[in-house]
């Protein structure tokens, strides 16, 4: 499983990018939002991704930080929820504004995302909302933050909210520096209590 790319951007297009990692250049989709905010060609970028196979062909999905992740998992975990359409949502709607869309039971903004109908708008909130608590913006702050991103990846994992939030303020997550290092801790402090 590929989770993450470290490379130099090569090309750039309405919702995919070029990443030259090594002698290797991967194509990545990601949220169109995104693509503006990776920087100018030929700089370094660092993205989290999600392998999915699609007509027996790898298909590598990029996002700039690990809520936008968790919510692309949580979003294909539903059934009719494919990966373009999770995309679309993301690319319409930032993490925070489509937590808070998802939590509020904004079915209009959901969708008005390219795709997505009442009716999976609807099944979204419904499947979702228990999953992401309003109080994740107020405890955690912003999925921007460090540990409002571990909380959301390991949300994604399949834990509950309160599991990710006492695992990310652990002395032991909070020793470490990247946020991928962080996640890995926990999940070790989740594989020890088991």
């Amino acid at each position: 499983m590929i989770v993450g790319v470290h490379g130099t951007l090569e090309t750039t297009g309405p919702d995919w990018v070029n990443i030259r990692v090594g002698g290797v250049t991967l194509q990545v989709s990601v949220p169109a939002n995104a693509v503006s905010s990776l920087g100018a060609l030929g700089s370094q970028v660092a993205l989290h991704t999600h392998l999915r196979m699609r007509d027996e062909q790898p298909v590598l999905y990029g996002f700039t930080d690990a809520a936008a992740l968790g919510l692309f998992s949580m979003l294909t975990a539903i059934s009719g929820v494919g990966p373009r359409m999770a995309l679309a949502l993301l690319s319409t709607l930032d993490p925070a504004r489509l937590q808070s869309a998802i939590v509020t039971g904004d079915v209009a903004s959901l969708s008005s995302a390219p795709g997505v109908g009442n009716r999976t708008a609807s099944r979204i909130v419904l499947e979702l909302k228990g999953k992401i608590e309003a109080t994740d913006f107020s405890e955690s702050g912003l999925p921007g933050d460090v540990d409002g991103q571990v909380v959301a990846a390991l949300t994604a994992l399949g834990y509950t909210v309160a599991e990710a939030r006492a695992a990310a303020s652990t002395p032991a997550v909070a020793a470490e520096g990247e946020i991928d290092d962080r996640i890995r801790v926990a999940l070790q402090q989740f594989a020890t209590r088991g």
